[in-house]
């Protein structure tokens, strides 16, 4: 879904749109990227992006999963009761209720507009028990952990922005991002084949551009895009990248039959190897963040 920042009419209904494609093409379980209503960047039109939880975004999700008798899923930031707003990933059963899941830690700009939740990740439905996993959290270890052996299958959303573009910045961070796109692809895959189960999530397309806390540069570059159908034994039944914009994948894989993980849980805190610059910019990026949502507007 290629979404503009902070349009959230013109989202909703792109949104809704590949909703109902998704649903004509046959689907019973369809999954929109995280904050598909607003998008993310580091934007002053962020500062205003959260909705109450029982918003216009849950009504398209609650809507769309009744119309269609489907699953329906999809994250954006939600105000809730204790005051404090979080990336919320609600999945819509056909009967118009709904789970939700909490992303339990934000990414460097995304912690000047939300804080990070604790629960589970866990959903019932009719099809089985359903994990939730949002972005960065395909690539912890302790995602797994929450998982494992729990849940029949696992959903989820990205906006993942690849690397600045600047003056030779291919001929600089060429190959850097090479192994960062690569990294996040296998990130849907690596986790099923941990967990034993399919896993489908979704990501954002087009263009990004954000404000780079702090330096006051722009940050121009493009969301990877990276949406994937794989199953239990990691197997990619269906991809698309930034290159293929907004569109629909459909495929079926099997629920309840978990196989042999084949991979065993890991110590660390991230999954796959992170470069130093990645590392750098988390931890810098989030220190910054967690002082501008508790009302420290440093720019």
């Amino acid at each position: 879904m290629a979404s503009v920042l902070g349009d959230v009419p013109g989202n909703m209904a792109r949104a809704e749109r590949l909703v109902d494609d998704a649903a004509a093409k046959g689907a019973t379980w369809i999954v929109l990227p995280e904050f598909f209503p607003t998008s993310m960047a580091f934007d002053k039109r962020m500062d205003d992006a959260a909705q109450p939880l029982d918003g216009p975004a849950l009504a398209l999700l609650q809507g769309a999963a009744r119309r269609h008798q489907a699953h329906v899923g999809g994250s954006f930031i939600a105000m809730r009761d204790d005051g404090h707003a979080y990336n919320t990933y609600v999945i819509a059963r056909p009967d118009g209720s709904y789970g939700t899941h909490d992303k339990d830690q934000p990414t460097v700009w995304e912690n000047c507009y939300y804080r990070g939740g604790n629960d589970d990740g866990v959903v019932d439905t009719a099809d089985g028990k359903a994990g939730v996993a949002v972005c960065w959290e395909f690539i912890r270890w302790r995602t797994a952990k929450r998982l494992l052996g729990k849940v029949d299958l696992v959903v989820g959303g990205s906006c993942w922005p690849a690397y600045p573009r600047f003056p030779f910045s291919r001929a600089l961070l060429g190959a850097a991002e090479r192994r960062f796109l690569a990294m996040t692809a296998d990130a849907f895959p690596r986790m099923a084949r941990i967990l034993g189960v399919p896993v489908a999530q979704a990501g954002h397309s087009g263009r990004m551009r954000s404000t780079w806390p702090l330096l006051g540069l722009q940050y121009a570059s493009f969301f990877t895009g990276e949406t994937q159908i794989v199953d239990a034994h990691g197997l990619v039944k269906q991809r698309m990248t930034a290159a293929d914009g907004d569109g629909v994948v459909v495929d079926t894989v099997t629920l309840g039959e978990r196989v042999p993980a084949q991979e065993p849980l890991g110590d660390s805190f991230w999954i796959p190897h992170l470069s130093f610059d990645t590392r750098l910019l988390w931890t810098v990026m989030n220190w910054h963040g967690e002082r501008y949502y508790s009302g420290d507007h440093l720019r």
